[in-house]
């Protein structure tokens, strides 16, 4: 687990020396990614670096970056490829000869044997590198399938540049791209910016399973790296998966199916506790953790180290089911409880931790237990990516169950109670309101009039696609609070980026697959685990357990209202289900409530009205009657909130922008 970075000075604008500087500049901003060691390589105005957590081949013989044997080919490489043991005796019989036992070796050699392409199709792993061909004078950005891995890059004061965080990018000769209007109004819509784009015009995110290849040519100016960027090659495809598991479905029992899971995972986790440094696990108590450390358990000698954190707020605290998990497991287990103070203390650290404005709170304790876990080991492995490929998330079967009963009911009469609704949501509010004593308890609800106006909002959607679009949204007309912003579109809401399945539940779960998977919940364990110099890997994303659960048919995950159904078959092997069976807990932290407390008085200056003005951003109108809502309590408007500060908290961090007009950079790249 690296940094990487780099700068392309095409028109030799900088002096050796200045060049020299500014990598060493750019490197130094990823230093928390890699403390072990740092390296430098430049030719033909290109500078690379690299910043390494040592954690296979801890020798010299893994120093990046690398070149290959012929000469040819230079890379910096952060992530693991996972099966570089397998493919080396492979290359050995082609006539190979290794110096080290590092992956990044194996890669090289792979890329001269079969092409860049044909190597990059053979790896398992996470990955995001630059490779500089010295024959060609052609750079090739790479990113891993899933996305676990980030990869940022652009054009800035005349020069390419790419990096791992955005901070690389800030910190590289005369950098000054205005903030992107467009990538906010996303923020607002997703608590996260999805790929391509990024917070500043001219840079962008590789989307997952692309390369990029840019030449002196392409990179001698913006519009140029554009046209590169639209013709990025899909080597891996996550629609191509999906369309064709619904083509090819598994036609076998789904005993035989969970058989057959089991052999997966234990491969793809055998592989990914491969290290020559001390390693463990996150564990929460739910099923995707479980697994991974009950599979884990199952193929190690000792007890696996094992990490979670509590809160002692209710509703917030998992930490009693992971000691219960861990105990019948016999890891060894070691858990913190955080106080609010504790965590509110994370809270000024977000801006620099995420490096781009993100809002999705989690990354407070996700934060928190990579801290925890950094203290014990270098390597934590981690149970993300089981909702979204076995069905776990609540609105999988809570839209399914809730759409099966109003699609009978006739659209007109739907819209018509709708505008009933719409017309008087207080009144109507306040008569529910007033019912509640009379309502049996488990009837009851809290912020009645905010339940109306959203039940008027369901009822006017005429299909399960436009609900799970309404579910999933923050902010529903971001563009009208972003001034001179516009929503681009996304694999959310352009329809050609749709997979072709016709079950809608199927469809929601490619889409979080494509979007929030990469761009939520991946970059807050990729920049909370590096943040405290830890190593964060996902075996259940090993993209040979994705393409077999992409043929699984739908009742194998979702049934009788739950979820992760055949996951569970594998889990119950190894853990009695009366330990994993409960409803499901989001790993998360009373935001709202800390709002309105603790929290108060720093929002209260962020979301001040003339500041906002100042600034430029944002309409403060609907922003102050969003805070003034959930001060009262009409309503619990926490998730729109975050979005807003966590954008007004990276802005007031420093981060570096131009003046507010577009720079005529490469904007709107849709690949």
């Amino acid at each position: 687990m690296c940094g990487i970075t780099g700068l392309w000075d095409i028109f030799g604008r900088l002096g050796a020396e200045q060049a020299a500087a500014a990598a060493r500049r750019m490197n130094r901003a990823l230093s928390h990614r890699g403390p072990d060691d740092e390296g430098y390589f430049d030719e033909a105005g290109l500078w690379l670096a690299h910043r390494r957590l040592s954690i296979i081949d801890l020798s010299a013989e893994g120093h990046q970056p690398m070149i290959s044997p012929s000469g040819r080919y230079v890379i910096v490489f952060n992530g693991e490829v996972f099966n570089h043991k397998r493919l080396r005796p492979e290359l050995e019989r082609h006539g190979v000869r290794f110096r080290g036992h590092s992956d990044t070796e194996v890669m090289l050699a792979a890329v001269e044997h079969w092409g860049l392409r044909g190597a990059v199709e053979r790896f398992i792993g996470m990955f995001a590198f630059a490779l500089w061909d010295r024959k060609d004078r052609c750079l090739a950005l790479v990113r891993d399938r899933l996305g676990i891995k980030p990869l940022y890059y652009g054009w800035a004061a005349g020069r390419f540049v790419f990096g791992s965080e955005l901070k690389a990018l800030r910190a590289a000769p005369g950098f000054a791209n205005a903030i992107n209007r467009d990538a906010l109004t996303l923020l607002l819509r997703h608590n996260y910016i999805p790929a391509p784009h990024s917070i500043y015009e001219g840079v962008y995110k590789l989307l997952p399973g692309t390369m990029l290849s840019v030449d002196t040519r392409l990179a001698a100016s913006p519009e140029s790296v554009e046209a590169a960027t639209a013709r990025a090659a899909h080597y891996w495809s996550a629609r191509e998966v999906a369309e064709g598991g619904a083509r090819s479905r598994y036609r076998g029992t789904e005993e035989a199916a969970a058989t057959e899971l089991e052999r997966l995972l234990r491969d793809a986790i055998a592989l990914r506790m491969e290290a020559d440094v001390p390693l463990g696990a996150f564990l929460s108590g739910g099923v995707d953790s479980s697994t991974v450390v009950a599979l884990m358990q199952a193929q190690s000698g000792r007890p696996v180290r094992t990490f979670s954190i509590g809160f002692h707020e209710a509703g917030f605290d998992e930490a009693q089911h992971a000691k219960a998990v861990a105990r019948h497991l016999g890891t060894n287990h070691t858990e913190l409880y955080v106080t609010s103070r504790e965590a509110l203390e994370v809270v000024p650290k977000l801006p620099e931790i995420y490096d781009e404005p993100f809002s999705d709170s989690s990354q407070i304790p996700t934060f928190l237990v990579s801290q925890l876990a950094r203290r014990h080991v270098t390597v934590s492995l981690s149970g993300d990516g089981g909702d979204e490929l076995f069905g776990g998330y609540n609105r999988y079967f809570y839209l399914r169950q809730f759409w099966s009963r109003i699609s009978h009911i006739p659209f007109p009469l739907r819209r018509a109670i709708a505008h009933t609704l719409d017309s008087a949501p207080t009144f109507w509010g306040a008569a529910l309101e007033r019912a509640m004593p009379v309502i049996p308890r488990r009837w009851r609800v809290n912020t009645v009039r905010e339940k109306i106006v959203r039940l008027a909002g369901v009822l006017k959607l005429e299909s399960p696609d436009l609900l799970y679009h309404q579910l999933v949204s923050h902010w529903h007309d971001p563009a009208a609070v972003v001034l001179g912003g516009s929503e681009p579109s996304t694999a959310l809401t352009d329809s050609a980026r749709q997979a072709a399945l016709n079950d809608y539940t199927e469809r929601m779960m490619y889409t979080d697959l494509v979007s929030y998977l990469p761009d939520d919940i991946l970059a807050k364990v990729d920049r909370a685990s590096m943040a405290a110099s830890l190593e964060a890997r996902v075996p259940l994303l090993d993209h040979r357990v994705l393409e077999f659960a992409w043929r699984l048919p739908l009742h194998f995950k979702i049934r009788n209202g739950e979820g992760k159904r055949l996951l569970r078959q594998v889990l119950y092997r190894y853990v009695p289900k009366e330990l994993i069976e409960r409803p499901k807990q989001g790993f998360g932290v009373p935001i709202g409530d800390w709002l309105r407390g603790p929290l108060r008085d720093w929002a209260e200056a962020l979301l001040d009205e003339h500041r906002l003005r100042g600034e430029g951003f944002f309409d403060p109108g609907p922003i102050r009657k969003t805070w003034s809502d959930h001060l009262s309590r009409r309503s619990d408007e926490h998730y729109r909130l975050w979005d807003v500060l966590m954008f007004q908290s990276w802005l007031e961090a420093g981060a570096k922008h131009a003046p507010q007009t577009s720079c005529g950079l490469i904007a709107g790249a849709n690949s």
